[in-house]
C-alpha cells in the first residue's frame, strides 16, 4: 500500500515564510523538481518547501525556528553534488535552504589577496570577478557554472587546479557560519597566521551542511600567470604519465599547475557523444595527459618550459606524441575534452562511479588492480578512468559493457564499489577524494572508517548540533 508523505504542517509554513517574504517560498511540486533531482538520478525527495533567504539574518531566524519545532534543515547550493548530499528525504517535513539569493561579492581587497563572498555565488562568476581585477581565483570545476561556492566549500571540492592551489579549504581563510539555534560565527577575517586556539572554519569546510550553514567566506585570490601553455600528450601508459610527471613537478616547480589523466575509452565516448569535440592527435593512443604549465614571468617562458618538458620526454621514450595548443580557442578545446567526459558515459549505458584518492606513486598498480578487480565483478565491463593524477585523485568509473541490460549491471552498483573500495584502501587510499560522503558513501563510511575515528565524528555533531536537524542521514 502506498503511504502518502505528511502533509506539512500550514501554520509552521507561514512562520517560516514571514522570515523570508511569501515570494522566496516554494510550496509546490512542480517548484520542488530542480531541489529533488540531482545529476546521477540516484535519489529523490520531497520537502515541506524550499526556502530562498536573502541575508544571513534570514539564515539566522529559519535555523533558530528551526530548532525551536525540530524541522530538519537541508542545506541547497547548485545542486551539483554527485553523492546525494543535498536532497532531501521523502517524508515531506524536511526544509530545504536554498542559498543561490545571496550571491553579492561583499569586498575585494587587492593588497590582502582576496575577496570575501556569499556562499550562493557561483563558482564562475566569482572567477570572472577575480579576472576583472587582474587575478585568479583557482578554482576549477566542470560545474563551475553552477555550484555555487557555499558547495564548494561544504564539499570542499577540488578540481583541476588542486596541484599547485589545493582544494577549497587551502584557499579559504574564514567563514561566516549560522549554527543550529541561529547564533552566527562571525570568523571572516584575511589572516594566513593565527593560533588563537582550534581553527573552527575547517571544521565547517567539507562537512556538507551538517553542522551549519556556510553563509559567506573569504577566499584568497592570486596573481595571473603572464604566460600559460596547454599540451594534449599521449603515452603508452600510466608508469609514463607518472615518468612525465616527475620530470614536469623538476622542470616547472609549481608552474605545472594541471596534469590530468585519462584512458583513450574517455576520449573515445567523448568525441562520439559531444558534440564540438575532436581527437587532439592524429592517431589513437591508450593513455592520454592534459598538462598546462603556466608562467608568472612571460608567455615565452612557460613556452619554453613546455617545450623543454616535451621533448626531452620524447627523446626519453616516455611521450608518444604530442601537440601544445596554439591559441586559446584551442587550449579551451582541450580543456573541453576533459571536462566532458563524465557526461559522455551517459549514452553508453549504466555507469558505476568511484571517486577515489591513492598516493601518486601507486597509481599505475592502483589502475591495474582496480580493473582486475571490476572484470571479477563484471567481465567484460568497460574501465573508463580520468582524473587528477597530480594530485592522486581518479574518478574509476566502469562502464557496462557493450549490449548489456542497463538496470542488471547497475544492480552490481554496491559490489563493484565494494571491490574496488578494497583495493583503494590496499594502497592506503581514499574512498572519497572530492565529491564527499552524502547518502552514496555514509553506510561504508561508518563500516570502515576507524572507529575512533566515527566515535569523534559524532561527539562533533552532537556538540555542534545536539538536536540532529542539520542535514540528517548525510554523512555521520
Amino acid at each position: 500500500m502506498n503511504v502518502s508523505p505528511p502533509h506539512p504542517d500550514p501554520a509552521l509554513l507561514e512562520r517560516f515564510a514571514r522570515i523570508v517574504g511569501d515570494a522566496h517560498v516554494l510550496r509546490s511540486e512542480t517548484d520542488f523538481v530542480p531541489y529533488v533531482t540531482e545529476p546521477r538520478g540516484l535519489w529523490t525527495g520531497r520537502p515541506a518547501c524550499v526556502l530562498r533567504p536573502g541575508t544571513t539574518a534570514e539564515v539566522s531566524a529559519i535555523l533558530k525556528l528551526a530548532e525551536e519545532v525540530g524541522a530538519a534543515i537541508v542545506p541547497y547550493g547548485g545542486g551539483t553534488g554527485l553523492v546525494g548530499g543535498q536532497i532531501p528525504d521523502s517524508s515531506g517535513t524536511q526544509v530545504v535552504v536554498a542559498l543561490g539569493r545571496m550571491n553579492r561579492i561583499r569586498e575585494v581587497d587587492l593588497e590582502s589577496g582576496t575577496v570575501t563572498a556569499e556562499a550562493g555565488i557561483v563558482l564562475q562568476t566569482l572567477q570572472e570577478v577575480a579576472e576583472r581585477h587582474d587575478r585568479l581565483f583557482p578554482l576549477s570545476l566542470g560545474s563551475e557554472g553552477t555550484c555555487q561556492i557555499g558547495g564548494n566549500l561544504s564539499s570542499n571540492a577540488g578540481g583541476t587546479g588542486v596541484l599547485v592551489y589545493g582544494n577549497a579549504r587551502e584557499l579559504c581563510l574564514g567563514v561566516e557560519v549560522v549554527l543550529p539555534g541561529g547564533a552566527v560565527l562571525d570568523d571572516l577575517r584575511k589572516l594566513k597566521k593565527d593560533n588563537t586556539g582550534y581553527d573552527l572554519k575547517d571544521l565547517f569546510i567539507g562537512a556538507e551542511g551538517t553542522l551549519g550553514i556556510i553563509t559567506a567566506a573569504v577566499l584568497k585570490l592570486y596573481p595571473r600567470p603572464k604566460g600559460r601553455e596547454v599540451a594534449w600528450v599521449g603515452l603508452s601508459s600510466p608508469r609514463a604519465a607518472l615518468e612525465l610527471l616527475v620530470r614536469g613537478s623538476e622542470l616547472a616547480g609549481t608552474g605545472l599547475t594541471a596534469f590530468e589523466l585519462c584512458i583513450d575509452r574517455s576520449v573515445e565516448f567523448t568525441v562520439r557523444h559531444i558534440s564540438g569535440t575532436v581527437a587532439p592527435l592524429p592517431s589513437p593512443h591508450p593513455w592520454y595527459v592534459l598538462l598546462e604549465i603556466s608562467s608568472g614571468r612571460s608567455a615565452e617562458d612557460a613556452r619554453d618550459l613546455v617545450e623543454r618538458l616535451l621533448g626531452e620526454a620524447v627523446e626519453a621514450g616516455i611521450v608518444q606524441d604530442a601537440v601544445i595548443a596554439q591559441n586559446l580557442a584551442q587550449a579551451n578545446a582541450f580543456w573541453k575534452l576533459r571536462e566532458s567526459m563524465s557526461d559522455a558515459q551517459k549514452p553508453e549505458g549504466g555507469s558505476i562511479k568511484h571517486d577515489i584518492s591513492v598516493p601518486v606513486a601507486a597509481i599505475p598498480d592502483f589502475i591495474v588492480e582496480g580493473e582486475r578487480a571490476a572484470q571479477r565483478v563484471c567481465p567484460g565491463s568497460r574501465l573508463v578512468c580520468f582524473g587528477h593524477m597530480g594530485d592522486g585523485n581518479l574518478h574509476f568509473n566502469i562502464s557496462q559493457p557493450v549490449g548489456a541490460d542497463k538496470a542488471a549491471f547497475l544492480s552490481l552498483y554496491r559490489q563493484m564499489n565494494d571491490a574496488v573500495h578494497e583495493v583503494v584502501r590496499a594502497f592506503g587510499g581514499s574512498i572519497s577524494a572530492e565529491h564527499g560522503i552524502g547518502r552514496l558513501k555514509r553506510d561504508e563510511l561508518l563500516a570502515t572508517a576507524p572507529p575512533v575515528g566515527i566515535d569523534l565524528m559524532r561527539r562533533i555533531k552532537r556538540a555542534f548540533d545536539p538536536s540532529g536537524i542539520m542535514n540528517p542521514g548525510k554523512v555521520i
